[in-house]
């Protein structure tokens, strides 16, 4: 059985591949090679004996780190907007 094929349907992998990373940031490989030489994305995790493979938290993390289109930060932004909606200070 292929180690994709053990996870229950709907269910992502936690490490992606190269090309499985770039897609889920919305970019094409040599893009999100870029992206990972200039720090903007995380590097590979490696499991003993498998190949390199990126953490899907991690690119969740790294992508709202993105700069927006007006040139704030998603985490910014929303930091302050969902600290309101809570009541907090």
């Amino acid at each position: 059985m292929r180690t994709r094929d053990a996870l229950p349907s709907g269910v992502c992998p936690r490490g992606l591949s190269r090309m499985q990373a770039a897609a889920y940031v919305g970019v094409g490989a040599t893009t999100f090679d870029k992206m990972v030489a200039k720090g903007t994305m995380p590097k590979p995790k490696k499991a003993y004996g498998a190949a390199a493979r990126w953490d899907i938290r991690a690119l969740d993390q790294a992508f709202d780190m993105l700069p927006q289109c007006d040139g704030g930060t998603a985490a910014a932004n929303d930091d302050d907007d969902w600290g309101k909606a809570l009541g907090l200070p």
